[in-house]
């Protein structure tokens, strides 16, 4: 049964994010010198965590934090990035570039709630869904024809050295998903995926995953935390189990979520 880690990484602080201002796509803010600084915290963090593949939003906040942390990687240092749209932020239409306060009073004239609400020109919640669901079919479809070209024994090997680069630094053990395998087997990862993406599109995406996929989750995990949007530079770390050939969802066991522990010691910069 091949399997494969799935690191989603939210983009580093924009001034826009700090003053509370949606960007959404149309919006496309560089990072501030706090989320540059909260990039390089995730790439030192990261650093010894061997990616086989990288992808990003092509939106300018996603590409230098991605930026900042493979500069720092000592294996993906000069990994080539895809940049691939469907990972772009909830699309927020006439709200984008104004306050957030600005889109809860629209959603209140409406007589509806944020999120559900979906602005003029903005994308429902459901075509965000359909954007993060055709992007990790994708991702599964390319990992299984991979994996099905690749020798057993090089697979192997390499699958142990992913994971046991990952288990160093995130909370394997407590969240049961070392190892796991539902069939009982203990192969290693065939790939190890780091994806860099927003809050709102990474909130949908976790949703997917806990909804239509029955994601298994650390006992830890708090509803609010499930609820909560990333916190930028936030991690949260899933390991897919799927069988080869075959049509049936993959089983998806949460590791971690919104971990942030690599921002102890970074300073906000006024």
């Amino acid at each position: 049964m091949p399997r494969f880690a799935l690191t989603v990484i939210r983009h580093g602080e924009t001034r826009f994010n700090k003053e509370k201002i949606l960007q959404g796509q149309g919006v496309d803010e560089p990072l501030s010198e706090t989320g540059f600084k909260q990039a390089a915290a995730a790439g030192a963090f990261l650093k010894n965590v061997n990616f086989t593949h990288v992808f990003s939003s092509d939106l300018t906040r996603t590409k230098q934090t991605m930026q900042g942390i493979l500069e720092k990687n000592k294996f993906c240092k000069d990994m080539t990035v895809k940049y691939d749209s469907r990972l772009r932020e909830r699309k927020y239409g006439v709200a984008e570039g104004r306050a957030l306060s600005e889109l809860r009073a629209m959603a209140k004239a409406a007589g509806e709630e944020c999120p559900v609400f979906t602005p003029p020109g903005g994308e429902t919640l459901d075509q965000v869904k359909m954007r993060g669901k055709d992007f990790f079919d994708f991702l599964c479809h390319q990992i299984l024809e991979e994996a099905n070209h690749k020798e057993q024994l090089s697979q192997t090997m390499a699958g142990n050295s992913l994971e046991t680069s990952l288990a160093e630094i995130f909370p394997f053990g407590s969240s049961g998903a070392s190892g796991f395998n539902p069939d009982g087997s203990t192969s290693g990862l065939v790939a190890s995926v780091l994806v860099v993406s927003h809050g709102a599109y990474m909130r949908s995406l976790i949703g997917y995953f806990l909804t239509d996929l029955e994601c298994a989750l650390p006992e830890t995990l708090s509803k609010s935390e499930l609820l909560s949007v990333s916190p930028n530079t936030g991690m949260s770390v899933f390991i897919i189990n799927f069988e080869k050939g075959t049509e049936v969802k993959p089983a998806i066991q949460c590791v971690c979520m919104n971990l942030q522990d690599h921002l102890n010691g970074v300073t906000e910069t006024h």
